[in-house]
């Protein structure tokens, strides 16, 4: 029986008969009760197995009695930082404080604390001495073995030692947090349950531990990154429920984490059953003084189609969360839960979005992962598509149409992101086709992440050649339909394997283009992902060997601004990087060149404003700012080393106007300005 919201303090408890909760759930999130936010699944899944569960969301971490609304639960505390890691959440990867933060009323930020997860642990632990604190939640999951914290610069242990907490779940957690309440339930010590799958915990030694892969002791790996890295691509091979291995992180003679198999993946009658749960689909009515949870804005009306990912970006964290194994709801679910969407007066017309991880991946990569799991030593899309591979659209496009039919609904979108290189796998155009037709709102995005192929490289991208017939084909097939629609794709600067050699090249391709993307992406070096590991150890641990990381500010400040290289702020930033790679025959007036020197008297101005022209610290070293040829010894300045076709290939043409004296710069006199440069000065 649906008794509306969960309860959020002990009036709403007793309101319904109870005199203790079973479980009270300690959220870094605002309480909205929606699919797409994990407390709301894992919350409304206990109830449905008969527990009885309590909700503090954002509690003051500063107040011990904040998390004394319910009293002591009788079986224990569930701990999540919310949908996102909490220092993400708070932080860009210039490590300045955000703004707002779209999980807490009225967008407020610092509502939750800087590493909530082991806040929340330590807070519940001063008052609950023995009570059970499992962890869960994106935040908990990446950290649940020795990682490194790019906020704190330092490989941190795993995160059940610093919290206090007695065990993690990790994953989507279904299947783990109903065994784990069972266990509870039957009069198990949380200390016994070391067993289930899908789970993290600490043990004194190894008597009961069995078929377990012994990783690097984390003190060695403190002293040594290459022991880490070693140790990051053994737990990197076994994310797989079917193949993984138990893994043990030694911490002293007396002190072992020990990470269970990941569970099993959910069947499609789960995964309907999961999301057929009596939501309220929005946030809790105590919110709408502040204004309401923004994040609900977009997943409101949105649609989960599938979980898991098998792309392998080695800068993504969905292999070590959700796997590689594609979950998919039926197509009876998806349509039930969208019927209900005119029902509401906020509804518009519009489904936002029919997706999960990747919008188009709706089965397993081939048939014998459901029985012997993802293939350890290969991806199943890079370098090349796998010969084993089954790209098909079929089903989602059944699926979409639909959809498309369902009384009320004029538009169904997709903005989770497509795979280009699966779509053009598939050997039947009619997806693409209908994409371009019904689904997309005048652009579409997607993520080739730069166009140089090194790059592409240490990311797990296909080749920047796989992307370019991509486009022509959505130019194509957009032409046909008598359609103007365009291209956004998502760039990132500065990730491994990026020198300056190929920011320029991404620079060149953008020029060739005619496009300058109005937001760019510096790598963040997020827990538990391959780039990350890259970032720290210097090495890719996939071959353990060398890898260049741009990580000084100003260097990454250059990369940045060589993909925006005409907005006139970024001009003293991108003068300075084409020197260092020795590009300066990108300075002059040919179509090809992306700035034009400088007059001296212009120059001049410059210095008296502020402007030295010295190397603020780059990685690289960069050539004597003051030589009064701007081009160098360059006898051919407008000649570029690129190859690339001079065709818009579908993107969006967002030329900006002219800025008055053709030069790249305000036409109005230079003034003194807070820029990058002021900001990235060497300490």
């Amino acid at each position: 029986m649906n008794h509306g919201f969960l309860p959020i303090s002990r009036k709403e408890m007793e309101e319904r008969g109870w005199n203790q909760v079973d479980f009270v759930y300690v959220s870094g999130d605002a309480y909205v009760d929606h699919p797409s936010f994990g407390h709301a699944i894992i919350t409304r899944l206990l109830e449905a197995h008969g527990f009885r569960v309590g909700i503090i969301a954002q509690p003051d971490w500063k107040d011990k009695e904040s998390i004394t609304e319910f009293g002591e639960p009788r079986l224990g505390f569930m701990v999540s930082a919310g949908n996102m890691d909490s220092m993400v959440n708070h932080y860009s990867v210039s490590k300045k404080r955000r703004q707002q933060d779209s999980y807490t009323p009225g967008g407020v930020m610092g509502k939750r604390p800087d590493y909530a997860a082991v806040v929340y642990g330590n807070l519940i632990r001063q008052t609950y001495k023995k009570t059970p604190i499992i962890l869960g939640g994106i935040e908990a999951s990446l950290r649940r073995l020795a990682h490194y914290d790019y906020w704190s610069n330092q490989l941190k242990r795993s995160i059940l030692l610093d919290s206090g907490a007695d065990l993690v779940s990790y994953g989507m957690g279904e299947r783990s947090i109903i065994e784990i309440a069972e266990a509870l339930d039957a009069g198990l010590d949380i200390k016994d349950i070391t067993y289930i799958d899908g789970t993290v915990c600490k043990v004194k030694n190894l008597d009961s531990v069995y078929d377990a892969e012994i990783l690097e002791p984390y003190e060695e790996m403190k002293k040594d990154k290459l022991l880490y890295a070693k140790s990051f691509y053994r737990q990197y091979c076994n994310t797989d429920p079917f193949s993984g291995k138990r893994l043990v992180e030694p911490y002293s003679d007396h002190l072992y984490v020990v990470q269970n198999p990941p569970a099993k993946p959910l069947t499609q009658q789960e995964m309907d059953d999961v999301y057929a749960l009596p939501y309220m689909r929005t946030y809790h009515p105590s919110y709408e003084t502040a204004g309401g949870v923004p994040a609900i804005r977009e997943i409101k009306f949105s649609l989960i189609s599938n979980r898991g990912c098998f792309g392998g970006c080695s800068f993504c964290a969905l292999t070590f969360h959700q796997g590689r194994i594609i979950q998919t709801r039926s197509k009876e679910s998806l349509i039930a839960e969208a019927k209900t969407f005119p029902e509401d007066p906020e509804f518009k017309g519009y489904i936002h979005d029919v997706g999960g991880p990747t919008a188009n991946f709706r089965a397993p990569a081939c048939k014998k992962q459901l029985k012997y799991g993802a293939c350890t030593n290969k991806q199943c899309l890079f370098p090349k598509p796998c010969k084993n591979l089954i790209a098909d659209h079929k089903e989602y496009l059944s699926i979409l149409r639909d959809l498309r039919k369902i009384p009320g609904v004029k538009k169904v979108f997709i903005r989770s992101g497509i795979r280009f290189d699966y779509l053009l796998a598939d050997p039947d155009d009619t997806f693409f086709k209908e994409l371009c037709q019904y689904h997309v709102s005048g652009q579409l995005k997607v993520a080739p992440e730069h166009v140089a192929d090194p790059v592409l490289q240490m990311m797990g991208k296909p080749e920047n050649a796989v992307y370019e017939r991509f486009t022509h084909k959505y130019e194509e097939i957009n032409k046909r339909l008598g359609l103007k629609q365009y291209l956004v794709p998502y760039l990132m600067s500065s990730h491994p394997g990026s020198t300056m050699k190929e920011a320029v090249k991404l620079a060149e391709y953008l020029r060739d283009l005619g496009y300058m993307p109005e937001q760019v992406q510096d790598f963040y070096p997020t827990p538990s992902t391959i780039s990350t590991c890259m970032y720290y150890t210097g090495v890719d641990p996939r071959t353990m060997k060398p890898v260049y990381v741009p990580k000084n500010p100003h260097e990454k400040a250059m990369q940045r601004a060589l993909i925006q290289y005409r907005n006139p702020k970024n001009y003293d930033l991108v003068m300075e990087a084409l020197r260092i790679a020795d590009r300066m025959d990108l300075v002059g007036f040919d179509e090809k060149c992306l700035i034009r020197p400088r007059k001296l008297h212009s120059e001049k101005t410059q210095e008296k404003n502020g402007y030295s022209g010295k190397n603020h610290g780059g990685t690289h070293g960069g050539t004597d700012r003051k030589s009064k040829n701007p081009n160098g010894n360059n006898k051919n300045p407008g000649k570029t080393n690129g190859n690339y076709k001079n065709s818009n290939a579908g993107h969006k043409n967002t030329k900006p106007a002219s800025t008055g004296n053709g030069r790249g710069e305000s036409s109005s006199r230079p003034q003194k300005k807070k820029s990058i440069r002021n900001v990235h000065k060497r300490k």
